[in-house]
């Protein structure tokens, strides 16, 4: 399957109004209807307000070849820490990950995707980092009304020399994806 977004389309209105993305239901918000009183006690437990100190995420980085691999590259040279959580995967250019790309992913197991590129306008292939930019605001929606997330998924633009902004990036994304826990499709696909 292959998920091709138009940048034009109203993809919100499209998905709703078919009511099933990608043949799974989309889920309806339940109304919140229970009044909570001191007589009555809270239907979340304290156990699932705290955090998950055990959760380590899988964060995959997809990377283009020019600008973000070599500042990856740069960063372990330089001795910059980032965690071991974070897979770098190379790609010649950001403009090139497509959101199946990104949903495969998730499916596999993912609790965090980055795409990382060229700084915007400096594209090694002209506009490849402005497409997947236009790719991942959409990528971003969908997210959403399937109930992940936008927030797990990032963007970072940065140059072959920013080795210290790409370790600090990752350690502040895994950072989020720590405090969001895991991803709710781990473990049923």
């Amino acid at each position: 399957m292959r998920i091709i977004l138009n940048p034009e389309a109203n993809i919100e209105t499209e998905m709703l109004s078919k009511g099933t993305i990608a043949g799974l239901p989309i889920p309806t918000p339940v109304p919140d209807t229970q009044i909570e009183t001191k007589d009555q006690p809270s239907p979340i437990s304290s156990a699932a307000i705290k955090p998950n100190t055990d959760f380590e995420p899988i964060v995959l980085a997809f990377s283009c070849n020019w600008c973000s691999y070599t500042s990856a590259d740069l960063a372990g040279v330089n001795r910059f820490h980032y965690p071991a959580c974070v897979r770098v995967i190379r790609f010649m250019c950001s403009g090139r990950i497509e959101p199946d790309f990104i949903m495969r992913a998730f499916e596999y197991g993912a609790d965090g995707i980055i795409v990382s590129g060229c700084k915007l306008g400096e594209c090694h292939y002209i506009s490849g980092n402005e497409k997947a930019q236009k790719r991942l605001e959409m990528t971003g929606k969908v997210l959403d009304l399937l109930g992940l997330g936008a927030e797990r998924l990032g963007s970072v633009w940065i140059s072959a020399a920013e080795g210290a902004k790409f370790a600090s990036y990752m350690n502040e994304f895994v950072d989020r994806i720590r405090s969001i826990g895991p991803s709710p499709v781990k473990g049923i696909c």
